[in-house]
């Protein structure tokens, strides 16, 4: 792995490059717009992290951003890039993995070492659709596997970043991003 992904509103990145990929807690004291969907929220406030901070203390990456909240947000691909982080966040102090969704019931919360507990193999699937019911939750689930870092990503471990299209990559290079950016209309389910 040599990235992590982080879906972002377009109209935050002057934010994002000045304090980095916020926690909750951190960027609801700033300006910005979010993807994230309320009744999710909610549920995330109500999580610790054992041995650590509140889960909305945490700045949330995705190991795949081509996952069931990317398909919740497809419709908002012209609006959205996704930020690729540097796999060096993995080795930033009290830094926790999940083998799926933060929030979901059966979430494994994990140390940088225990990478090899989260289902690969599923993160990165294509799809997450299966016959089986029960099957189907877990997959949708862990393809959401989650590296929480405390309080915020730093700016500079911002790498480059994925857009649906080259009129996304010109309104995003139109803030001042100025990483490499490659279009990538798979990743945002186009």
């Amino acid at each position: 792995m040599t990235e992590l992904h982080c879906i972002m509103p377009i109209t935050n990145m002057l934010s994002v490059m000045q304090h980095g990929i916020l926690s909750h807690e951190q960027a609801s004291k700033l300006v910005h717009h979010s993807v994230a969907m309320d009744e999710i929220q909610d549920r995330r406030d109500r999580v610790q992290v054992p041995g650590g901070l509140r889960l909305h203390q945490y700045a949330n990456l995705y190991f795949n951003a081509r996952n069931p909240m990317m398909y919740k947000r497809k419709n908002q691909a012209n609006a959205l890039c996704v930020l690729r982080v540097s796999a060096d966040v993995l080795s930033q102090e009290k830094v926790v993995l999940t083998d799926q969704n933060a929030s979901s019931d059966y979430v494994r919360f994990l140390g940088p070492t225990q990478v090899r507990f989260i289902k690969f193999d599923w993160v990165y699937a294509d799809n997450w659709q299966h016959d089986d019911k029960i099957t189907y939750w877990q997959h949708k689930a862990t393809m959401c596997a989650e590296v929480l870092v405390p309080n915020a990503v730093l700016p500079e471990l911002i790498i480059g970043a994925y857009v649906v299209s080259q009129q996304v990559e010109q309104t995003l290079l139109a803030t001042g991003f100025n990483r490499p950016v490659q279009i990538n209309a798979h990743l945002f389910f186009q």
